[in-house]
C-alpha cells in the first residue's frame, strides 16, 4: 500500500462534512493482471431519490515539495493514468485531484497549470487543510 498524503485525513473529513460517504480508503482498481492502482479515496453521495448516486474518486496532493511544478508533473501523470483505469472499470465514477488552497491560489493561477487543467480536463477539489474543509469544486 502506498503512503498516504500528508493531508489525506483533512480531505477525507472535508468530504464527510459535505455529506460524502467514504466507501474506499484507498480505492483499489485492477486494470490488468499486472497493473493495479490505488486512488486515495472513493466516495458516494445520494443526490436525491430520483437523481440517484454520485460516485467520485479523489487523489489527494499536498504540493509541499521545493518545486510545485515537479509536484504538478507527478500529479498530472498519476491523474491521467487513474482516469484511464476508472473509465475502463468504473465509468460512472468521476475522478478529482484534490489540491490545497495555498497551491491553488498561487501555483494553479500560473499559465502552464491552467492550460494543462483545461487541456486534460482535470477536475479539482480545492481544500483547506487547517479547517479540514472543501473550499471549491472545479469541474
Amino acid at each position: 500500500m502506498a503512503a498516504k498524503d500528508r493531508f489525506h485525513e483533512a480531505v477525507k473529513r472535508g468530504l464527510q462534512k459535505e455529506q460524502w460517504l467514504i466507501t474506499h480508503d484507498p480505492l483499489t482498481l485492477e486494470f490488468s493482471e499486472d497493473d493495479e492502482v490505488e486512488i486515495d479515496l472513493g466516495a458516494e453521495q445520494l443526490l436525491g431519490a430520483e437523481k440517484g448516486l454520485k460516485k467520485i474518486a479523489v487523489e489527494v496532493k499536498s504540493f509541499l515539495s521545493e518545486s510545485a511544478l515537479y509536484d504538478f508533473h507527478r500529479a498530472l501523470g498519476q491523474f491521467l493514468n487513474y482516469r484511464l483505469v476508472i473509465e475502463a472499470i468504473e465509468p460512472e465514477r468521476i475522478l478529482y485531484l484534490a489540491v490545497p488552497i495555498a497551491a491553488y491560489e498561487s501555483f494553479f493561477k500560473r499559465e502552464l497549470p491552467q492550460a494543462s487543467v483545461r487541456r486534460y480536463q482535470v477536475k479539482l477539489i480545492v481544500y483547506d487543510p487547517v479547517k479540514e474543509a472543501i473550499v471549491k469544486w472545479i469541474d
